[in-house]
């Protein structure tokens, strides 16, 4: 049987594999189980996540509004754990792919606009035993 640890973390790793393969929305579902049915430490760097996640998924959804709510949303959440997170390894690059992400969405009128080099692979970082 496997520990809430274990848990926690296959449904943090699945996530991140989705999200890096621009499966936004299918990404989000991982992290949301993860974060509705667990409490741990960095909820709100997963609610983060799951803003970020949403927000790009909005973009292949034709839905400017919603990206442009949540990539607002979720930066705050994401750079309060500049110095303390323990999952990826590139949270400073998604910060700022997510801080130029919003400044486009901002900016266009159809998402076809949308410059894709405002989005960024999330590296795992080691996951401690």
């Amino acid at each position: 049987m496997k520990s809430k640890k274990e848990k926690l973390d296959a449904y943090f790793v699945k996530g991140l594999k989705l999200y890096n393969q621009r499966k936004f929305y299918a990404a989000h579902e991982y992290w949301e189980e993860m974060w509705t049915n667990f409490y741990f430490n960095d909820r709100i760097f997963v609610q983060g996540l799951i803003q970020a996640s949403v927000g790009y998924f909005h973009i292949t959804n034709i839905n400017l509004n919603g990206a442009r709510g949540l990539f607002k949303k979720c930066l705050p959440k994401l750079k309060k754990f500049e110095a303390t997170n323990i999952r990826i390894d590139n949270l400073v690059e998604l910060i700022h792919c997510i801080e130029n992400a919003k400044k486009c969405v901002d900016e266009i009128e159809d998402v076809n606009d949308f410059d894709w080099d405002n989005f960024v692979e999330l590296r795992l970082k080691a996951i401690e035993e």
